[in-house]
Parts: C-alpha cells; sequence; structure tokens
C-alpha cells in the first residue's frame, strides 16, 4: 500500500485559506483531509504570512492569525543549516524569493507536493510537484 501523500503550504497558499481569496476552497480541503497526517508548512513561510499580515493590517491581527494557525492540522518543519543553504541553492538557480526556496525545499525533503497559487514558483516545476490553487 502506497504511503499517504504529503503537503506543503507556501505562505501564498496559507494566505489565500485566511482571507478566503482564489484557491480557498482547496486548501481548506486539504485541511479538512489532514487529520492522521498534518499539512506541512516551513516556519520561513508561516513568519512570512506572520509579517505579510502585521504589515498589510496590524500587529495585532497577526498575532491572531498565529495563534489561528497552532488550532490548524499544520507541522512547522524547521531548519537546519543544511536545509538553509538548500533553501540558498534553490534560489540560486531559480529566479523565485528567498522564503519561496524554502517551501520548495520543504517540498523536497519531505517527498510532498507544494501547494501554491504564486505564479513565481512556475520555474519550480522542474524541482518538485506542485498543485497550483
Amino acid at each position: 500500500m502506497p504511503a499517504a501523500q504529503r503537503w506543503v503550504l507556501d505562505s501564498f497558499a496559507l494566505l489565500a485559506f485566511l482571507n478566503r481569496e482564489r484557491g480557498f476552497e482547496k486548501v481548506r480541503r486539504l485541511l479538512r483531509a489532514a487529520a492522521a497526517e498534518p499539512l506541512l508548512m516551513n516556519e520561513i513561510n508561516i513568519g512570512e504570512v506572520y509579517y505579510i499580515t502585521a504589515r498589510g493590517r496590524s500587529l495585532e491581527q497577526a498575532e491572531e492569525v498565529l495563534r489561528r494557525i497552532e488550532t490548524l492540522p499544520i507541522r512547522a518543519v524547521s531548519n537546519v543549516f543544511d536545509d538553509v543553504l538548500e533553501a540558498a541553492r534553490i534560489k540560486a538557480r531559480l529566479p523565485i524569493a528567498y522564503a519561496d526556496a524554502f517551501a520548495v525545499a520543504t517540498a523536497i525533503r519531505e517527498d510532498a507536493v507544494l501547494v501554491t497559487g504564486d505564479p513565481e514558483l512556475r520555474s519550480a516545476s522542474q524541482l518538485v510537484r506542485i498543485d497550483w490553487l
């Protein structure tokens, strides 16, 4: 029997869900199905969601978003120095943001599908499977 599919959310996907933007239904379905196997998200991308919310709204709302994330079936993936270097190598190869390189590196490391709607990540499809919002 094959292992269950693993999913990595990037900040674009989580923000789409939190703000009920285009594609939020797909993320909601994945979250509902994540009872046995939580979705994965690199801690750098969680930080990205925090600062985007704080900058666009307020620090108080960013704190509320962080509390909400903690209630979702999402496992934060930490980084060691080798992970940071792998993200840097990906960033050096592809025209993507450094935080996005962490999402890509996490999907590769975890043998998971990256969930995103960020068009900047099209170039990453050569390295990782992507499920587009």
